[in-house]
């Protein structure tokens, strides 16, 4: 085999390889594109704002199934504030996502989710529900502040909301008040 050939296959390859990673991604997105999170601005006073980076959303209790809901599909910064009546997910570049107390289905800490492992319980989980009714465990890596602080502020709403009326399906394991995958 000459040199020639042999680079013209191994171009061919990563060619092929780079397609299907784009097939993949694109179907995922198909799969996803019915979760819709709840875009809207900030509501209540703010009780405490932490700074830090978007990790990755998954399906609840699957840490390793990464969805690709619209606007939350890929890493970045993120400012999550956390009010009287709910949290927001400031990204950049992308509008403000509003969960209110009502979605809330639990908070916690993690050390893996897809993607991404840190310290032990390095990541704030935090698990809401869309409005098909999909929960989805959101993963939050704080640059500054307390993670037990971001938990304890959201478990103080989660606590204290009413019950979700949308449908939700009980879920697989309860790991969510740990935030470790089981």
């Amino acid at each position: 085999m000459t040199r020639e050939t042999a680079a013209l296959v191994m171009a061919t390859v990563a060619a092929l390889i780079l397609a299907l990673m784009l097939w993949g991604w694109r179907r995922r997105v198909r799969r996803d594109a019915g979760i819709v999170p709840p875009v809207g601005e900030r509501r209540g006073l703010t009780r405490a704002v932490f700074a830090g980076f978007y990790v990755a959303t998954t399906r609840h209790d699957a840490p390793l199934d990464r969805l690709t809901v619209r606007h939350l599909a890929h890493r970045s910064r993120v400012v999550v504030t956390v009010t009287e009546e709910g949290v927001t997910l400031d990204l950049p570049g992308e509008p403000t996502l509003f969960l209110d107390a009502a979605r809330l289905a639990g908070v916690g800490r993690a050390t893996w989710t897809i993607d991404r492992a840190v310290e032990p319980d390095g990541l704030v989980l935090v698990a809401w529900t869309a409005d098909d009714g999909t929960i989805c465990d959101t993963y939050i890596r704080l640059q500054d502040g307390d993670p037990d602080a971001l938990v304890e502020e959201i478990a103080r709403l989660h606590a204290g909301a009413a019950p979700d009326p949308r449908p939700s399906s009980p879920p697989a394991q309860d790991s969510t008040s740990t935030g470790d995958p089981q």
